[in-house]
Order: C-alpha cells, then sequence, then structure tokens
C-alpha cells in the first residue's frame, strides 16, 4: 500500500501526535509499505529509509498549510490519506487533539467563572476561532471518510459536537513500544536516576510528564503531594516537561512542599524517569488518550488519571491504578494517592499495569489501523 500521513511536524520531541507518529511511520514501513509524509518540517533525527517528505511551505495559518497540503497529497498516487488532525484531505482522519470543541469546554473550565462568558464571545469574534471554524467545518463536512477516535470519550464528543455519524467512527487505542518502555529498565536506571532527584529509597515517587502543565493538573499534583506531606508521608513528586514551571514552584511553596516537589524542564527520554519514578499520576482537565500514560503503565507503574483522559477507560480501577471524576479536587487526589505508599500494593498493581500495556502494543495498534485503511481503499475501489 502506498499510504499519505498528513501532520504538521514530523518531530517526536514535540508532543504525543508527533511521537506517535514517527513510531507508526516506522511500523508502517518495516511492514512493507511505501509512506509518504506530508508536513511542515520534518527533523533530521526522525527521517527513515522508506519513507518520502514532502516539505509544505504555506503561511503560518492552519488553514493555509491545511490547503497547501491538500494540493501535495492530490498530486500523489496514494492508495490512502490519513491525516493526523490538522488538515482536510483524507479518507482517514484521526484527530490526535481529540475534540476541539470539547476541548474548549474543558479549558473553560480552568477559567474563573465570571470570565467564561469573555472567553466565549471571544471564540466567537477572534480571528484565531474563526479559522478553527472553517478548519473543523472542512475536516467534519465529508461522511464519506473514516474517522478514528483514540477513546470512547473521543467518539461521544465527535458525535456530539461535529456531527459524525458513529457508524463512521472506529476506536482505536494508542499503542506503545513495549520493548523501550519495560520495567527490566530499572536495573539499570533506577538507583543512578533517583540519585539525581536526591531521592531516598524510602520515599515514593510520583511522576508526571506534560508539556501544557495547566491542562494536565500540575497544580492538582501539587497540591495532593503537599497534603501528604503535611500528614508525615514521605513522598516526592517529580515534574517533567517544558511547560512554564514558575508558577508552579510558587505553588510548591506557599503550600510548604517546595522540598517534596522536583521541576526537571524538558527530557529527551523518559525511560530513566519511569525506572526512578513509584507511581504515575495525571489529573488531567483533556486528553483523548496519553501516550505518557500507555509508556508508564509499560515501566510498570501503576497509574492515577482524571475521567477525561481517554486512557483511563483501559484501567480498571484498583488493578493497574485509579481514575478519579474531578480533576481539581486535591482532596480526594491526596487520599487516593496516599494508598500507593504501600511497596506491595504498589508492586502488585504494576505487574497488573505491564500486563495492559502489552495488550496495547504498537504493533496491535498499526493492525488495527491498517484494518481502517483496507475497509475506505475497498469502499473507494467500489466507488
Amino acid at each position: 500500500m502506498r499510504i499519505g500521513l498528513t501532520i504538521e511536524h514530523f518531530d517526536c520531541r514535540r508532543g504525543g501526535v508527533e511521537h506517535w507518529t514517527v513510531q507508526f511511520a516506522r511500523q508502517l514501513v518495516g511492514r512493507g509499505h511505501q509512506v509518504d509524509v506530508v508536513a511542515r518540517s520534518v527533523a533530521a533525527a526522525d527521517r527513515a529509509d522508506g519513507v518520502a517528505f514532502h516539505l509544505v511551505e504555506a503561511e503560518p495559518s492552519r488553514l493555509a498549510f491545511a490547503d497547501a497540503a491538500a494540493q501535495q497529497l492530490a498530486s500523489l498516487r496514494l492508495d490512502v490519506v490519513h491525516d493526523t488532525g490538522c488538515g482536510w484531505f483524507a479518507d482517514v482522519f484521526q484527530p490526535h487533539g481529540g475534540s476541539r470543541v470539547a476541548a474548549f469546554e474543558q479549558n473553560l473550565r480552568l477559567v474563573p467563572r465570571a470570565l467564561r462568558p469573555w472567553k466565549r464571545f471571544g471564540a466567537q469574534v477572534l480571528p484565531r476561532y474563526r479559522e478553527f471554524d472553517e478548519l473543523l467545518a472542512r475536516q467534519y463536512g465529508d461522511h464519506r471518510r473514516l474517522y478514528v477516535a483514540l477513546s470512547k470519550m473521543v467518539a461521544r464528543d465527535l458525535i456530539e459536537h461535529h456531527g459524525v455519524p458513529a457508524s463512521r467512527i472506529r476506536t482505536i487505542y494508542n499503542g506503545v513500544d513495549t520493548q523501550r518502555f519495560h520495567p527490566c529498565h530499572r536495573a539499570s536506571y533506577r538507583a543512578d536516576t533517583r540519585a539525581s532527584w536526591e531521592i531516598g529509597d524510602e520515599e515514593t515517587v510520583f511522576l508526571i510528564i506534560a508539556h501544557n502543565f495547566r491542562l494536565k493538573g500540575v497544580a492538582t499534583a501539587v497540591r495532593s503531594i503537599a497534603r501528604l506531606a503535611q500528614a508525615g508521608l514521605p513522598v516526592r513528586l517529580v515534574v517533567a516537561g517544558g511547560g512554564r514551571s514558575g508558577h508552579y514552584r510558587g505553588l510548591a511553596r506557599r503550600c510548604g512542599a517546595e522540598r517534596c516537589v522536583t521541576f526537571l524542564g524538558s527530557v529527551d527520554d523518559p525511560a530513566p524517569l519511569y525506572a526512578g519514578a513509584d507511581v504515575y499520576v495525571q489529573p488531567t482537565w483533556y486528553d483523548p488518550c496519553s501516550l505518557v500514560v500507555l509508556e508508564a503503565l509499560a515501566a510498570g507503574l501503576p497509574v492515577v488519571t482524571s475521567c477525561f483522559n481517554g486512557a483511563g477507560e483501559l484501567i480498571t480501577p484498583g488493578q493497574e491504578g485509579d481514575v478519579l471524576d474531578d480533576p481539581a479536587n486535591d482532596v480526594a487526589w491526596a487520599e487516593c494517592l496516599a494508598r500507593y505508599c504501600h511497596t506491595r500494593r504498589r508492586e502488585a498493581m504494576g505487574d497488573a499495569a505491564r500486563r495492559l500495556a502489552e495488550r496495547h502494543d504498537l504493533e496491535r495498534n498499526c493492525d488495527e489501523i491498517l484494518s481502517v485503511y483496507q475497509e475506505q481503499a475497498e469502499v473507494r475501489r467500489a466507488a
């Protein structure tokens, strides 16, 4: 099959969708498919044999990129076109960011109530939001294409907010590299990693990896850890990611938890972080299907996340972790996290977490998406 992949930046360092697309392209090539990537930029480190790259020169706007990408894709002889959420020329549309409308509503909950009407008004009149509206109209206006939702949550959002018929949606959870992220790495990384954090063996380490600290609930994580520390529990929170940490460092100081929270900044390889941690925590306000949650599970860490994370649908509460309803309720989060300060409980849940991740590896993810390609290709041939 000759497959077209559309993504704005083919660069795994940028975030979840980029990381997934780079891995997925390699999977396709490894299975003998020809892959054409249409993108605005391509990281030199992520170029791979068997992948043809087509760089799109366009104005910075999303509409300009989508239009230029459509022209480029139309000129190629492709069997199927797969868009990851940035364009509109596609047989298979997979919005890795989920529903933009649903994400806006969740972001609105982070704004003081008095300011919410103004945010809604701005969404109606500001050029940036009008551009979003036009892009969404093109992305969801053709019900001949198939839509891949990263979770049941996203599938519901596509139906409710974008009018996509349920019959055109295929729900496929993200896949994880179960070799790169594996409990065996603890033997290599754990001692040195914890030493670099100045953390002792007796302390329970909670880890969160995020770029958007606000959306991913770093504030709730900090306040929860502060409550546990005040209760005398030996806990630490490690925060990794390129988000601006100044506000959250100040929050830790105000909560009296400055010594319990470590901010690492951007990290190229998260594998040593999972090896050094004991529990992964993510009080997110909106996450279609968090890759870092799957990575943590694969590394053998129990995961505590919110019901607004599609990856949470895979977790059986009390077995591989827990899923909480309110990302802002730090009292409830602290009560839940306190239960993870018992080593035997963590170890049993970590084993279950690893087994869960093994059922959602990259190979299975690729199999399921290829079946969607085949389904759509047959429809095209029949037409």
